[in-house]
């Protein structure tokens, strides 16, 4: 109904001069071209988050696809140990230096208190390289262990149960120190457990899914 208002107005106003009326009906085609514009905009952005949102779960399938048909957590970490003897703080399958190329990161803590990180490859376990790190939590680390009976390597297999582990570390923080572990299942879908350091108790992380 307003629509066929505003077109017997701009026929009166033609009707009336002419230049009145071409200036109101040239308006009116930009209004629709500028909605036009944006609502495309708005689709675009919208295919963008789409596609974003498929390749972020392309990514993490990739990931649990890599483990569950190679290299596991646990085995990831005895792998690291043979090279460098010590105590694992913690394991990852991450990007190599912003690369396409997946690897197995294993922190390492020697009894000289020296920190490596070992790139473990997640197809064959073949250690590819190690160079050591500086960190300033070594005596937290140290104190947050002592009196642990469970290994990173057994955190990892006791969550192995869960799902596909991707990650294991350290929660050194805070009053309920804990390993941590990150499985995923098939599908994409993540979830967070904590591991307890003295029975090898697995629990989800809700905390982090909050």
């Amino acid at each position: 109904m307003k629509r066929n208002i505003v077109i017997a107005a701009v026929t009166a106003a033609a009707l009336i001069g002419g230049g009145t009326a071409t200036a109101l009906a040239t308006t009116g085609d930009d209004q629709g071209s500028a909605r036009q514009a944006a609502n495309t905009k708005l689709s675009d952005d919208g295919s963008r988050d789409d596609q974003d949102d498929r390749d972020d779960r392309d990514d993490r399938d990739d990931d649990a696809a890599r483990v569950s048909s190679g290299v596991t957590a646990p085995e990831a970490i005895a792998s690291a140990l043979k090279h460098t003897s010590g105590t694992v703080v913690s394991a990852e399958l991450d990007d190599e230096d912003d690369s396409d190329k997946v690897v197995w990161n294993v922190d390492v803590l020697s009894g000289d208190n020296t920190w490596h990180s070992v790139s473990v490859d997640p197809s064959s376990g073949k250690v590819l390289g190690a160079q050591t790190d500086d960190e300033d939590d070594t005596a937290q680390v140290r104190a947050a262990l002592k009196g642990s009976s469970v290994t990173a390597e057994q955190a990892a297999k006791a969550a192995a149960g869960k799902g596909v582990v991707t990650s294991v570390g350290l929660d050194e923080d805070g009053k309920d120190k804990s390993w941590e572990a990150e499985t995923r299942t098939s599908g994409g879908a993540e979830q967070d457990w904590k591991i307890d350091l003295k029975s090898g108790k697995v629990t989800a992380d809700h905390d982090d899914q909050d």
